[in-house]
Order: structure tokens, then C-alpha cells, then sequence
């Protein structure tokens, strides 16, 4: 089984997916928890690239291109072979980030960066995405408390916001696939709610 976890910069979807599969392996379940951009040793190295400060200069489409070089590299070697092994896959962050990022975070064509991605994708889809809902403006105070943030973290709120619309549109169209966690709760909720729509899909 495949799932994948979205939502903004701060939203908490990694400290929660942490607490989840630690939850689940120790019941027995047989969890790969994974990242994008990375998840592989070519997929991290362009993720360094990708959100290295030192590079802006990237173009909106060459970022696309490169997002979806990685995921496929990690797909190909992690996340496909994994899958096809019988084990649970989480993903944090997949092709709906690019969707929402470089497609209405950007500006870009949201329909051509989805045609190149479903090339790329081919069958690998998720079968439930668990979308972390917060505002923006409620998680700027958490990014500044990380420091040393990366390229896409230090774009600021009105890029946030264009990505949070852009991730609204996406549950709405994909309403089947996305599950909505609030994520505008402490971290042990959060991490409760995404467990409890876990095991639901696991247990049918």
C-alpha cells in the first residue's frame, strides 16, 4: 500500500508521520516512511540542489523538471519495489506538491506539469493522500522558529497562500484519493488523527 502525505511548509506532516510509523511498527506493520524531494542517494543529491539557497537563479520550469527527475529516480528505486514487496509506503510529500508548488505556487501550467508527471508516474499512484490543513498565516511564526530554512521556505506568505489554494483545488478535484487532517491542533492530535485514517484503510 501507497500513501502520501501534503500540505505547506510548517503544516507538521512530517513531525506526525513520524509518530505514526513508529506507532505502526511497533504493531507489527511492515512501514517505509520516505521523503520528497529525496528518498533515495540521486534523489537527495537533487534535493540539495533543488532547495540549496545558493541556487536562485533556477527557472520555475527548470524546478518542475528537476522535482519530478527526483521523484522518478525514487520511485524507480524505493517506492515501486517496495510497494510490489508487500510493505506500507509513506511518503512525505509527492506529486501533488509539485502540483501545488511549481504549478499554482509558481504560476506555472498546472495542466502541463500533470501531463509530464503522469508520464513519469505511469501506475505509481498513492491510493489515500492525507492533506494537512492549516492556514498559511498560522505557520509562519514555525518557520521562523526553525531557522536556517530552505529556498522554497524563505519565498514567504503570499507564495504560501498560492500553494494552500493551489491544495484546496486539488482535494476538491481528487476528493476520492485526499483525506483532510486539521492540522491546526497540538502535535499529539494531529499525529491521532492521521493514525486513526491509517488504520481505517489498512483494517478494510
Amino acid at each position: 500500500m501507497f500513501f502520501t502525505l501534503e500540505g505547506i511548509d510548517g503544516s507538521g506532516k512530517t513531525t506526525a508521520s513520524k509518530i505514526v510509523v513508529d506507532r505502526l511498527t511497533a504493531e507489527g506493520y511492515d512501514v517505509i516512511l520516505t521523503r520528497e524531494p529525496g528518498g533515495d542517494r540521486i534523489a537527495e543529491q537533487l534535493r540539495k540542489f533543488i532547495l540549496s539557497t545558493e541556487n536562485p537563479e533556477i527557472t520555475s520550469g527548470t524546478e518542475s523538471l528537476l522535482y519530478i527527475a527526483a521523484r522518478k529516480q525514487h520511485v524507480d528505486t524505493k517506492i515501486a519495489p517496495a510497494v510490489a514487496a508487500g510493505k506500507i509506503v509513506i511518503c512525505d510529500r509527492f506529486m501533488d506538491s509539485t502540483t501545488a508548488y511549481q504549478g499554482y505556487g509558481r504560476n506555472q501550467d498546472v495542466n502541463k506539469i500533470d501531463s509530464i508527471q503522469s508520464l513519469v508516474l505511469e501506475a505509481n499512484m498513492p491510493i489515500k493522500t492525507f492533506f494537512f490543513d492549516i492556514a498559511p498565516n498560522k505557520v509562519v511564526s514555525r518557520l521562523n522558529n526553525r531557522g536556517n530554512l530552505d529556498r522554497l521556505e524563505l519565498e514567504g506568505l503570499q507564495f504560501q497562500e498560492r500553494v494552500y489554494k493551489g491544495y484546496l483545488a486539488l482535494v476538491k478535484k481528487y476528493s476520492s484519493r485526499f483525506v483532510v487532517i486539521n492540522a491546526d491542533q497540538d502535535q499529539e492530535s494531529v499525529a491521532n488523527n492521521l493514525y486513526n485514517e491509517l488504520v481505517k484503510v489498512l483494517k478494510k
